[in-house]
């Protein structure tokens, strides 16, 4: 599929904690949306065939990035498939993303494909986005910290 970014990290934390940051609400707020930018989700529901909306804000100018989806695949721990669209019909068309988790020896390999990235998006953008909150999300998972 044209305008794919692929992207692959490996994270010192399980397989299960790094899965379900990509599936809880309060994590995903967290970590989804990159520097600059916070995040709300209206809408989820995090079963095959659930939906979900979400929104981006740019904190700067306010301005509001408003996109929806819905979850095609789920294996406990392993992949998530899921269809995201914006609601800017200036960037119309499907997004696929897959997210691969694997078990290593010092954590979890996490391999990511977006697909069907409108073309007006720049594929350096997208790159810079993903990395950013790939970062986030090191910084949610990899922290073992005690209970009290």
């Amino acid at each position: 599929m044209a305008n794919a970014i692929h992207l692959h990290r490996i994270l010192s934390a399980p397989p299960e904690k790094v899965y379900r940051a990509f599936l809880d609400p309060d994590a995903i707020v967290k970590w989804y949306p990159p520097h600059g930018f916070t995040a709300k989700i209206h809408k989820i529901d995090t079963r095959v065939g659930g939906e979900y909306k979400m929104s981006f804000c740019n904190f700067s100018t306010g301005k509001n990035h408003s996109f929806s989806g819905k979850y095609v695949e789920l294996r406990h721990n392993e992949y998530i498939k899921y269809i995201d669209r914006f609601d800017d019909p200036k960037l119309a068309g499907d997004m696929q993303v897959t997210v691969t988790f694997r078990k290593v020896a010092c954590g979890t390999e996490l391999i990511i494909v977006q697909e069907g990235v409108p073309d007006v998006i720049p594929t350096e953008m997208c790159y810079q986005g993903w990395q950013e909150s790939l970062t986030l999300l090191a910084q949610l998972v990899e922290p073992e910290i005690p209970d009290e």
